[in-house]
């Protein structure tokens, strides 16, 4: 029976992380909610954050275009900057004008995808990586060490494959022929990790040009540096609903950097997406919660967000491309003349 991964159904991994006996705390602005004796605790007022200053928008749209196939909740830019896009059980390569290409049929959904600088594509499935060429032939695939993993992200190195593992809580680092080397993020490693808080399936891992991974650790609305060996090296990040800061249950839920190094973040309940300094100073807008009416609708509350967010990828030129799960629509966005 085809196992069925909804990246934006917070209530369908809600019931996978029950199975396990996951403790999901509440957040600072649902705690404050539930007790404030409210007649709907979790209803918010959008309009307070409806409308970005225009002094910290930084770029506008080059061009947008529909995803290849309906259901897309998941991209990635490529080193040769084609984007590959994650719908229901297909991976697309489409160029930045949208057009199509390259596409792979895979057995179960396809949760996340990566390139590897010699073409070689990975494929992450709820619990499986799927490795193939640059033509799309398959070459390995291997499983993940616990059958409760939901595979939500993908970097690869040189050497290795860094997984990240909403279900289990965790980034799996393995070598390239699928055997695994260690864990990473756990909080008993006893690497200083501070854990990281999973409340929805988009834990994302990507190898930053400082030579150290990036995990956004979204419960704790924060963005965490680590080693590959799983040394706990720094966080950036705070809980706030103001622009510079990330609310809801789990933000941000995609991560990505510019070639510079600065990073860039996308957000779900209030849908937005900004620029970060390298040491995760507050820069500038890319697109505010106006930008996304639609996304900013679906979601009846910032602690539960079901429908509504963001994906995201950043490729070689500084454009960004932001993926809209409501209208199953990618952005390209550049830089303001």
């Amino acid at each position: 029976m085809k196992r069925e991964f909804e990246i934006s159904n917070r209530r369908g991994f809600f019931g996978v992380m029950a199975k396990t006996g996951a403790i999901i705390s509440l957040t600072p602005l649902a705690a404050s909610a539930v007790t404030s004796g409210s007649e709907n605790p979790f209803a918010y007022d959008l309009s307070r954050f409806g409308k970005t200053d225009p002094k910290l928008i930084t770029h506008e749209v080059a061009a947008r275009w529909p995803g290849p196939r309906k259901n897309t909740r998941y991209l990635t830019a490529a080193p040769d900057d084609q984007l590959y896009l994650c719908a229901d059980n297909y991976l697309t390569a489409c160029n930045t004008a949208g057009k199509p290409g390259l596409e792979i049929a895979l057995p179960e959904t396809v949760c996340c995808a990566a390139v590897a600088n010699d073409g070689k594509i990975y494929a992450g499935l709820r619990s499986s990586i799927q490795v193939f060429d640059a033509q799309g032939s398959k070459l390995i695939a291997w499983n993940s060490p616990d059958r409760k993993s939901w595979f939500t992200g993908i970097a690869v190195g040189e050497q290795e494959v860094f997984v990240a593992d909403s279900g289990k809580r965790v980034v799996l680092r393995f070598a390239k022929d699928g055997s695994l080397i260690n864990r990473i993020g756990e909080k008993k490693s006893g690497k200083n990790a501070p854990g990281f808080a999973v409340p929805s399936p988009y834990l994302n891992v990507f190898i930053h040009r400082d030579g150290l991974l990036r995990v956004n650790n979204t419960g704790r609305h924060q963005v965490e540096a680590y080693s590959f060996d799983g040394e706990f090296s720094g966080a950036w990040g705070k809980f706030a609903s103001a622009i510079g800061g990330f609310c809801g249950c789990c933000n941000p839920i995609a991560i990505a950097a510019l070639p510079d190094g600065r990073f860039v973040t996308a957000e779900k309940g209030l849908p937005r997406v900004k620029i970060y300094s390298s040491s995760g100073e507050f820069e500038s807008v890319v697109a505010g919660v106006e930008s996304f009416p639609e996304n900013a609708r679906a979601c009846s509350s910032l602690n539960d967000c079901v429908h509504g967010g963001l994906g995201l990828a950043v490729d070689s030129r500084e454009r960004i491309y932001i993926l809209d799960f409501v209208t199953n629509e990618v952005r390209v966005m550049q830089r303001k003349a």
